[in-house]
């Protein structure tokens, strides 16, 4: 029941995000490739260039057996066209397919994906042209795109479950900080009343031990006193 309460948070936090409505919906569009203007399909997804570019390529060899080539580190506003040149994709055309993507980053927490493909040199797919195969290849980024957004939505679940786990123990280690402040807190203020005690205790024995040096220094006065009668005496007798 926490984690159904946690996805409902996260998915309604997700829906109300401004950009929610452009996300994942995948829709026509164009690509400078080779010093001319290109019909492309694009789509933007919420995670970083490096995510998607590496999904897309892993999500393509998994779905088509198709290893991409290309790609890099790539910045804000940034591309590199990643390739498959000659390639079988059924669910797009019977024929082998040059096939070509991009992804760039509008902003720290989104990407875009461009895929564009060619049946041959300089013969690229045209939503008017060839009209089937540009809609399978749009369909076949749709495909991704509702799998990078359950992945994306699951490695946000994990994340956020992560985060929830991390404070539940952070909330057990404070609570035991606390406890242990507390025993020690008790335990410092029983001793300090202990020795408060002891100091009152001390007092007092040093006020009588007071009073018995004083009646111990009489005493020895008296006794050397005495002492010295006998000495005297004892003289006296020696004299005589």
């Amino acid at each position: 029941m926490k984690y159904l309460g946690l996805l409902t948070l996260l998915l309604t936090l997700l829906a109300s995000r401004p950009a929610a409505a452009q996300l994942y919906e995948v829709r026509p569009g164009s690509v400078q490739f080779e010093k001319r203007e290109r019909d492309a399909v694009k789509v933007q997804l919420d995670g970083t260039a490096q995510w998607t570019r590496e999904f897309w390529q892993s999500w393509l060899k998994d779905t088509y057996n198709i290893k991409l080539k290309g790609g890099g580190v790539l910045g804000v506003g940034k591309k590199d066209v990643m390739e498959a040149k000659q390639t079988q994709v059924s669910s797009v055309s019977g024929k082998l397919l040059d096939l070509y993507s991009a992804v760039t980053a509008p902003t720290d927490s989104t990407a875009e994906l461009s895929v564009w493909a060619a049946l041959g040199p300089d013969a690229f797919l045209h939503p008017d042209k060839t009209v089937s195969e540009y809609a399978a290849l749009r369909g076949m980024v749709q495909s991704f795109a509702t799998a990078a957004r359950l992945k994306a939505y699951k490695e946000q679940i994990e994340e956020a479950e992560k985060r929830l786990k991390d404070g539940e123990k952070e909330k057990d280690d404070l609570n035991k900080d606390i406890k242990n402040m507390q025993s020690n807190t008790t335990a410092n203020l029983a001793r300090i009343e202990a020795l408060k005690k002891q100091n009152i205790e001390n007092t007092l024995k040093a006020r009588q031990d007071s009073v018995k040096l004083i009646e111990n220094a009489r005493l020895l006065e008296i006794r050397k006193a005495q002492l010295q009668r006998r000495k005297d005496r004892l003289s006296a007798l020696d004299r005589k």
